[in-house]
């Protein structure tokens, strides 16, 4: 868990140099196994429609930063809801 905690940290903090494999591990741990993974996207299912999406891409090893920023989005969208 302190894992998770401290990547979510980063990406709170710098989103430029995220792993990918990192982004997943917090995406799995808040959205759950992933609707799509087979192609070169792996989409999140959300309980709402639209924006923020949770739409992320491998590039070469590292997230995209604007997607980390829509992650970012999403989880606090997600934190209120449960509150």
């Amino acid at each position: 868990m302190a894992k998770f905690l401290e990547i979510l940290e980063l990406m709170r903090n710098n989103p430029k140099g995220i792993r990918f494999n990192d982004l997943c591990k917090v995406c799995d741990e808040y959205f759950g196994d992933p609707r799509q993974s087979g192609s070169s996207h792996r989409v999140y299912k959300t309980p709402w429609q639209g924006d923020p999406r949770v739409n992320i891409q491998n590039s070469k090893g590292k997230a995209k930063p604007y997607q980390i920023k829509q992650v970012l989005q999403a989880i606090d969208r997600l934190e209120v809801q449960n509150d």
